[in-house]
């Protein structure tokens, strides 16, 4: 029992993170174009240039993570010190004041920029610490799965609960709904990273000192199978971004399908959950390489059925099965390879840069969700879109690009880069390596 506290501490933060991190990414479009009051290719171009500003501040928290220590480790303090601001900066970025169009676009940069700040200090730690709470390889692939699995979790509660809660607190009023929604999830957010810092403990010690490296140093750490991690990160998240944004558009434009949008986002996330629940006994038997090339065969072979059966409803739901066993194997594998590519630093180049990795990791993961934003509302704007209204053939045909067209170039794109994923043949090798390093250092101490 005492484990699975673990596991569930650690993997309930991120349900905590994607209460909101979800929203932004399904909802924060659509609010803002059809409730806050700004055009699509404004708030487009918002994401893009806000991304970037939190991409940055992604790489100076990693640097900051790798440089604390604390009797609480270097992660877990950063669960309690972010915590109040996370839920105040969502409750300010879902406020709509009473200002002209430009002073609103300028609180929604300002808002948003500091929302992800807040995001940033709770989710790079957390993304650190797997390989400080165990050593041992299959409890870390546990403890990476039940993140996920709490991260979907959290993805499903946004998906399914989140338009019918607005409808019912907003009763007409959808900036009253929204508002109040989102700060119900900032408050839940706030008291579930308080869970996790109580819940979990970085017991591995590194095998080097960082209180005395240089940035250039730290920078030096940085190995080949790192940049794939990065690069991977950024294609994913566009991946998950284009889907999750376009899923509401194409359902409700292209199919005339309103109705179903609670149903969709539920059965797209919760398909994932076997995946995600298998994916540390397959791990035992295939290679992560290997489960993600059969990830992305899913998630094109789901894409494509609800291309061509789309007046089909058992075509489109089971796609929708499909791509979510598939987007969540490929999420899954991502996460899971994160720390391999820490110890793979520590063991190439003897450098602990748990915090930097993560930090690149944030800064192509919110790179690639502002361009993909961007590129959405590029696409809309260009397609004659107009918020609630009849669209055009051409803007039909835009949405449907955006849904099923980009996210297969993303897969390929996916599919390339673990082609040079290697690290699932040197594993046993550097754990070996690693714990020896360990053994040699407590017996100096």
């Amino acid at each position: 029992m005492k484990k699975w506290g673990k596991r569930v501490g650690y993997g309930i933060g991120d349900l905590g993170c994607n209460l909101v991190f979800s929203t932004m990414a399904s909802y924060l479009m659509v609010f803002y174009t059809d409730v806050f009051g700004i055009t699509a290719a404004a708030a487009g171009t918002m994401m893009l240039v806000t991304k970037f500003i939190d991409a940055m501040t992604d790489t100076g928290m990693g640097l900051i993570v790798d440089k604390t220590h604390t009797k609480w480790g270097q992660g877990r303090p950063y669960f309690l010190l972010g915590a109040v601001p996370f839920a105040l900066f969502t409750f300010m970025t879902f406020f709509i004041p009473d200002l002209s169009s430009g002073g609103k676009l300028v609180w929604a940069y300002v808002t948003y920029c500091l929302l992800c700040t807040a995001y940033t200090v709770v989710n790079i730690p957390l993304n650190t610490i797997v390989p400080r709470l165990t050593s041992d390889i299959h409890e870390r692939n546990v403890l990476v799965s039940t993140r996920m699995v709490c991260a979907m979790i959290g993805t499903a509660i946004v998906m399914s609960i989140t338009a019918p809660l607005v409808e019912f607190f907003g009763q007409g009023n959808e900036a009253r709904g929204y508002l109040i929604t989102m700060t119900i999830y900032g408050i839940a957010a706030m008291l579930i990273f308080f869970v996790t810092f109580a819940s979990t403990k970085e017991v591995v010690p590194s095998t080097v000192s960082q209180e005395h490296t240089s940035l250039k140093e730290n920078f030096k750490g940085l190995t080949g199978q790192a940049w794939i991690l990065f690069l991977l990160n950024l294609f994913y998240f566009s991946l998950y971004v284009v889907r999750s944004t376009t899923v509401i558009y194409y359902f409700k434009y292209n199919l005339g399908r309103s109705d179903w949008l609670s149903l969709v986002g539920l059965l797209g996330i919760l398909s994932g959950l076997p995946m995600l629940l298998a994916l540390p006994a397959l791990e035992k038997k295939f290679s992560k390489k290997n489960l993600m090339f059969f990830s992305i065969a899913l998630y094109i072979a789901g894409d494509l059925l609800i291309y061509v059966g789309r007046s089909s409803a058992f075509c489109l739901l089971t796609g929708l099965v499909i791509t979510g066993l598939g987007i969540y194997g490929i999420f899954g594998l991502t996460f899971a390879m994160q720390p391999d590519v820490i110890d793979y630093s520590e063991y190439k180049k003897n450098a602990s840069v748990a915090g930097l990795i993560a930090a690149f990791q944030g800064f192509f993961v919110k790179g690639g969700m502002g361009l993909t934003s961007f590129v959405i509302g590029v696409f809309l704007k260009n397609g004659g879109y107009v918020a609630n209204a009849e669209q055009t053939a051409k803007a039909l045909s835009y949405i449907e690009v955006c849904f099923i067209w980009i996210p297969i170039v993303l897969c390929i794109a996916i599919a390339v880069l673990t082609y040079f994923y290697k690290l699932d043949a040197i594993r046993g090798e550097m754990t070996t390596e690693l714990e020896a390093r360990r053994r040699v250092m407590a017996a100096e101490k």
